[in-house]
C-alpha cells in the first residue's frame, strides 16, 4: 500500500480526489524544512508544491518512490539527487495556460493605462476637485500597434502572443527551442529587448536562466518600455530592476521575487511607485486553473501507480 504525503496542502485551494489504488493519504497544510524528513518517514509519494526537497532529505528517505510537485516549476526539488535514488518527479504542465496568460495582460494594462496612479488620484480627491471632467495627469498608451516580445516560447508564451495579437500587438520571441509559429518573429535576447514596447518572461530558472535580465539587459530596453514577470523572480536581477525603476526609465509589472515569501530586504519591496506592480505569486490561482492542477496531481501518482508514469522531469 502507498504511503501518500502532501506536505504543503493549503498551497492548493481545490478538491483532491481520491486515487482509485489503496493507499493511505496524510495532508500537512504546511512544513517547514527543518520536518520534511519526520514528515516523509516511510512515505512512498511525497506532494510538493513549493516545500523544499534537497538532496540531504533525500538521502534520509529510502522508502521514497514518487515527488509529485504539485506545480509547474521544480527548482524546490534537488532531480540530480532524486535521480540517483532512482525516485520519479513528476510535474504539472498546462493547467494555468487561461490563469497566467490573462494575469500577465491585468498587469500590461494596468501600467499601460497608469490605473494605480488615476485610482491613488481618486482616493486622494483629485477628481472632485478638477477644473474639468476628467484627470490627464498621467500618460496613458495603448497596445495596437506596439511590440511585445517574449522570453520563452513554450505553451504560456503561445498563449500570451494568441492575446497579443488580438490586441493587435507585433509579436516576436526568443526561445531555446526552435520557433514554428510563422506568426512569430524569431528574435536574439538583445535585439528583443531593444525593439520591444512591452517583455514578457516565460521561462524556468535553472543555473543558465538565472539573472539573465541584468543591468545590462535592462539597460538596452527602451524609455518607458514594461518588463513582465510572471515566471520566476530569479530570472532577473532584483537590485538592478530597482535601480532602473528608481530612474524611472522603464516600468514592471511582477508576480514573483526570487525568495517566497520574501524577506523584508527584497528592493522590491521597498518601492512606491505608480509605474510598478507587485503581486503576491498568485498569476496560477485563478479556481479554474487550480482546479484543474489537482486533478492532474491525481492523474500523475495514478499513472505512476498504474507503472507507466507521465510528466515526468
Amino acid at each position: 500500500m502507498q504511503r501518500i504525503v502532501f506536505l504543503d496542502r493549503d498551497s492548493l485551494r481545490a478538491n483532491v480526489r481520491v486515487p482509485a489504488f489503496q493507499h493511505a493519504w496524510q495532508d500537512h497544510a504546511a512544513t517547514a524544512p527543518d520536518d520534511v524528513v519526520a514528515r516523509l518517514a516511510g512515505a512512498t509519494v511525497a506532494i510538493t508544491n513549493k516545500v523544499p526537497l534537497r538532496a540531504d532529505a533525500i538521502a534520509r528517505l529510502p522508502d521514497l518512490k514518487l515527488v509529485a510537485v504539485a506545480a509547474t516549476g521544480t527548482d524546490n526539488v534537488d532531480l540530480a539527487a532524486c535521480r540517483a535514488a532512482g525516485i520519479v518527479v513528476s510535474n504539472i504542465r498546462d493547467y494555468s495556460l487561461v490563469s497566467v496568460p490573462e494575469h500577465c495582460f491585468t498587469l500590461i494594462l494596468a501600467l499601460r493605462r497608469n490605473l494605480r496612479a488615476y485610482a491613488a488620484d481618486v482616493e486622494a480627491g483629485k477628481w472632485e476637485t478638477s477644473s474639468r471632467f476628467c484627470l490627464l495627469d498621467h500618460p496613458i498608451g495603448d497596445l495596437a500597434g506596439t511590440r511585445l516580445g517574449i522570453v520563452g516560447y513554450g505553451a504560456l508564451g503561445r498563449q500570451v502572443a494568441s492575446i497579443a495579437r488580438a490586441f493587435g500587438m507585433d509579436v516576436v520571441a526568443t526561445s531555446r527551442s526552435p520557433i514554428t509559429d510563422t506568426s512569430v518573429t524569431e528574435l536574439p535576447l538583445d535585439e528583443l529587448l531593444a525593439t520591444s514596447q512591452v517583455v514578457s518572461l516565460h521561462l524556468p530558472l535553472t543555473d543558465a536562466t538565472r539573472h539573465m535580465i541584468g543591468a545590462r539587459e535592462l539597460a538596452l530596453m527602451q524609455p518607458g518600455a514594461l518588463l513582465i514577470n510572471t515566471a520566476r523572480g530569479g530570472l532577473v536581477d532584483e537590485a538592478a530592476l530597482a535601480n532602473v525603476l528608481m530612474e524611472g526609465r522603464i516600468a514592471a509589472g511582477f508576480d514573483v521575487l526570487s525568495e517566497e515569501p520574501p524577506g523584508s530586504n527584497n528592493p522590491l519591496l521597498r518601492l512606491r511607485l505608480p509605474h510598478f506592480l507587485l503581486t503576491p505569486h498568485i498569476a496560477w490561482a485563478s479556481f479554474g486553473a487550480m482546479q484543474t492542477l489537482a486533478d492532474m496531481l491525481v492523474d500523475n501518482i495514478e499513472a505512476w501507480q498504474a507503472g507507466t508514469p507521465v510528466n515526468v522531469v
